[in-house]
């Protein structure tokens, strides 16, 4: 795995190229099951508006018969027979077809991942519960740490219209590779307090107040949610930076190198070439490519090449 590389194309053939254990953070924000299509925006003076027909991935999903059984030896059997049984829950819908996608691509993650390794998968409550399955098998269930509850804003606009409870937050499912022995640096997961504060009583933690598994900080909103943001550059499912800065901080060492094989819009690498860390990313849209490529750029940091892979 080449240090400071973006790879356009399929993540699956690029990642069966690289060497067992070459990642020791892997952070992934792949599609989401939406059945939808995403463009790129351009944002000015407040105003948002697609940037004409430019796509920065589909999120459409078909289940397509033989496809599972086309995996063939590439998947474990207790992966197989997962998906079977999903698929036959659910009928062979799109989340299914969604989740053969995904299920060979986590076993390639997992190969990939050093032995003190951590891997954050960034997802939705409608997958969620599916991928934390699919990870149970690929992982071990024992390799679960924590699922982390991301708010993404405030609720306002549009999301204050659903004829439900308003849904206001992503899930980042954290898993690592050995249970006994992974990187995880304890006091980098501390906010620091006020300034002034002082605990009644005295004995407060010097290093300020530990961050729990729920993430509402308003400075890790979305930067869709701000509209000031000077973070935004056009690709739709950007998230902050702080949020992968804090994963980054905690889950990861300098010089460690840092794998997001769904690039999008840039954000991880960005966040772990600021910690000096090393970065790998990977993405089949061209248009998320030269996102992220404008975006190393304007932080005047060196974009290599990227290679093609089918």
């Amino acid at each position: 795995m080449e240090s400071n590389s973006l790879y356009l194309g399929d993540n699956l053939a690029v990642m069966r190229g690289m060497q067992d254990g070459a990642a020791d953070l892997i952070y992934l924000d792949p599609p989401f099951a939406s059945q939808q299509e995403y463009g790129i925006f351009l944002h000015s003076g407040g105003e948002i508006a697609q940037a004409g027909d430019a796509t920065a991935f589909s999120d459409i999903w078909r289940w397509r018969a033989g496809e599972l059984e086309a995996l063939g030896e590439s998947l474990p059997v207790r992966i197989g027979s997962l998906l079977c049984a999903i698929a036959e829950m659910r009928g062979s819908d799109p989340l299914s077809a969604y989740l053969v996608m995904m299920a060979p691509r986590l076993v390639e993650l997992r190969r990939l991942l050093a032995p003190d390794g951590s891997l954050y998968l960034h997802c939705d409550p409608n997958a969620s519960h599916y991928l934390k399955a699919l990870l149970d098998a690929v992982f071990g269930a024992d390799c679960f740490r924590r699922e982390i509850v991301w708010r993404s804003g405030w609720v306002s606009g549009f999301k204050s219209h659903a004829r439900n409870w308003v849904r206001n937050h992503d899930v980042i499912l954290y898993y690592v590779r050995d249970a006994r022995s992974f990187t995880f640096n304890t006091e980098e997961r501390f906010k620091p307090h006020p300034k002034g504060y002082e605990r009644r009583g005295g004995g407060g933690n010097p290093l300020g107040t530990a961050i729990d598994d729920v993430w509402e900080d308003p400075d890790l909103y979305s930067p869709w949610i701000m509209s000031f943001s000077t973070e935004k550059r056009g690709y739709a499912t950007q998230k902050p930076v702080k949020l992968l800065d804090r994963i980054v901080r905690v889950s990861s060492r300098p010089g460690d190198h840092l794998l997001d094989p769904f690039c999008g819009g840039g954000t991880a690498l960005v966040a772990a070439q600021a910690l000096g860390r090393r970065w790998t990313g990977i993405d089949s849209s061209p248009a998320a490519i030269s996102v992220t490529r404008a975006r190393l750029a304007e932080a005047g940091i060196f974009a290599p090449d990227y290679d093609y892979r089918e």
